[in-house]
């Protein structure tokens, strides 16, 4: 049959021009959509994160009008979880802003067919870390009431 379809089949590394790189326009389209998905996947986090802290923050407020009204014993820092809550709240500020900075690097070492070399997890790493340090203040001032 001649009117038979024909797929290309367009790899994940691309077609290699004479200069060892892809060319912009092989490259697959979705090394792109992968890369917004995670972008997207950061700007969850860091929305997650000041939803938090938010809640973190009225926390304090909520164990505050406890003791006022006479149900609940005076703890020994009440207003701990007020710094925390927008510790929380900026940083995920920073986790959104600094997404976007390396969302834009991202789409350029894709585009220079340079990521794997550009890029690493340093930055994920970090939110764990610092995410884990204030689950366990968190905790310490939980076991403290």
């Amino acid at each position: 049959m001649n009117d038979e379809l024909q797929f290309e089949n367009k790899s994940v590394t691309a077609k290699q021009s004479g200069t060892g790189n892809p060319a912009p326009a092989e490259i697959d389209s979705r090394i792109y959509m992968a890369a917004e998905r995670t972008f997207l996947a950061w700007i969850r986090t860091g929305i997650a994160l000041m939803g938090f802290g938010f809640v973190v923050a009225r926390f304090g407020l909520f164990m505050r009008e406890l003791t006022l009204a006479g149900t609940h014993q005076q703890s020994a820092n009440p207003s701990f979880s007020l710094p925390i809550g927008i510790g929380l709240i900026g940083f995920g500020i920073v986790v959104n802003v600094v997404s976007v900075v390396r969302h834009r690097r991202y789409i350029a070492a894709i585009d220079r067919n340079e990521f794997r070399s550009a890029f690493g997890s340093t930055f994920a790493i970090w939110v764990a870390l610092l995410l884990a340090l204030s689950g366990l203040a968190m905790t310490m001032y939980l076991v403290r009431l």
